[in-house]
């Protein structure tokens, strides 16, 4: 299946995405800090059903950097921008971590632009939440030194969060975390910074929870979301066994199967 890579101009500067398939589209929003590449896997599986977008989301990839302090809003600005240029007014949108908190603004600001919701191990952004992350994450946040073991502090900060004998998947992170321009630590303060508790509630389309089992950061979140989601029709939630950070290039089938299923009988 051809996938097609662009840039979308908006105010922002050039939004870089990539597309694939056709029918009703679907929007991927990435984790920090991340890329489109992501989704990678999962990509050539929805887009047999459906238009599936990727974008490298404000911050990220290839995508415009940010010179001050970094927000969920700001990333849901860059998304409603380049559904715009691509003449898109509705569609699922599906984020993963960093990308299910702009999802819920997404969701929350505009109920017309979101027809369905899949939120994949997204953060539960209270006031809890903020007070412990204020300076950050504790993770992604390495200065850069001679001799290089700055890269093996990255790693060493995720490795155990990631699926043993899969080295591949945090290479991709690496990348990622080093691409000019990306402050990782920006887009895990931008979650810090984000009070989610005053918008969730205005979502009123349909909402799939994705957990990972072995995600020990997003898992426990999955019960307070859905108890949030107050206006939502229908809130669906599947737990992916043996998941790990990396859920959607580790189990791409099985997210793949849950979203459509989701999608044809929500």
């Amino acid at each position: 299946m051809q996938l097609l890579r662009g840039y979308a101009d908006s105010a922002f500067g050039q939004l870089h995405y990539c597309e694939a398939g056709s029918g009703d589209p679907i929007l991927l929003l990435h984790q920090t800090p991340r890329s489109m590449d992501e989704f990678a896997e999962l990509i050539p599986l929805l887009a047999h059903h459906h238009r599936v977008i990727a974008m490298d989301m404000i911050g990220f990839g290839l995508s415009p950097s940010v010179v001050n302090s970094h927000s969920i809003e700001l990333m849901a600005d860059g998304a409603e921008a380049l559904l715009d240029w691509l003449g898109i007014e509705r569609a699922t949108i599906l984020g993963h971590h960093t990308g299910g908190a702009v999802a819920i603004e997404l969701g929350a600001r505009s109920p017309s632009r979101a027809s369905h919701l899949v939120l994949s191990s997204a953060p539960w952004t209270d006031m809890k939440f903020r007070s412990a992350h204020a300076q950050g994450s504790g993770v992604d946040d390495a200065d850069t030194v001679e001799d290089g073991s700055h890269l093996i502090e990255l790693w060493s900060f995720r490795a155990p969060y990631y699926p043993t004998h899969r080295p591949e998947l945090l290479n991709r992170f690496i990348r990622d975390a080093l691409a000019p321009g990306v402050d990782p630590v920006q887009g895990h303060l931008a979650c810090a910074r984000y009070e989610m508790e005053k918008q969730i509630g205005q979502i009123t389309v349909p909402v799939l929870l994705i957990g990972a089992e072995s995600d020990p950061f997003a898992l426990p979140d999955l019960k307070p979301l859905q108890a949030a989601l107050v206006n939502a029709p229908s809130v669906d939630t599947v737990v992916i066994p043996d998941g790990h950070i990396p859920l959607m290039e580790e189990h791409p089938e099985q997210i793949a199967a849950a979203v459509l299923k989701f999608l044809n009988t929500s």
